[in-house]
């Protein structure tokens, strides 16, 4: 078991890391900073960090999706992780998440080149198809598969609607 803040790997050690947890569970912003410059550190130059974060309206789809917007105690909640970024479930309620930081796609950025990381791409997870009902026939119908990639293509990265995937994934670069 690893500390993403105190990474004990050689520096350029590794051809990619993966931050694929760690940024979400540190709430503050310092110690995500930590690990995004002790990944910059352990990979060689040119090498690949590929990171994880939950986006900041991963709780309001969530609480859309699954009707838990219902209960109020839910929704403060939500409006705190909407507010704040700072996910807090008092209750305890496993299926309500832990303490957790939700980003803002612009923050993640942010965060990654602060720490010197040459950002190539910021993608939305789950992107606008995920909640298709019929995603399954359209995944089994090579026609329909490829016209499905092709338009999920044309959005994956597009800025204005990265906040509308529950999770982001950025890939930068060691220069």
């Amino acid at each position: 078991m690893g500390d993403a803040r105190r990474l004990s790997q050689a520096e350029a050690s590794a051809d990619a890391v993966l931050l694929l947890g760690p940024l979400y569970h540190l709430t503050l912003r310092g110690d995500r900073l930590k690990a995004f410059r002790g990944a910059r550190r352990v990979v060689r130059p040119g090498g690949v960090v590929v990171a994880a974060a939950i986006s900041r309206f991963a709780s309001t789809i969530d609480g859309l999706f699954r009707g838990l917007l219902a209960d109020d105690e839910f929704e403060a909640i939500v409006e705190r992780d909407v507010r704040e970024g700072q996910h807090r479930n008092p209750t305890r309620r496993t299926g309500w998440f832990t303490t957790a930081y939700f980003h803002l796609p612009g923050e993640l950025l942010g965060e990654a080149r602060e720490a010197g990381l040459a950002v190539e791409g910021l993608f939305g997870v789950e992107g606008p198809a995920w909640n298709m009902p019929d995603l399954d026939r359209w995944l089994e119908d090579p026609r329909r598969r490829a016209k499905l990639l092709a338009a999920l293509r044309r959005v994956e990265a597009e800025p204005d609607l990265l906040s509308a995937s529950a999770h982001l994934l950025l890939v930068g670069r060691r220069a």
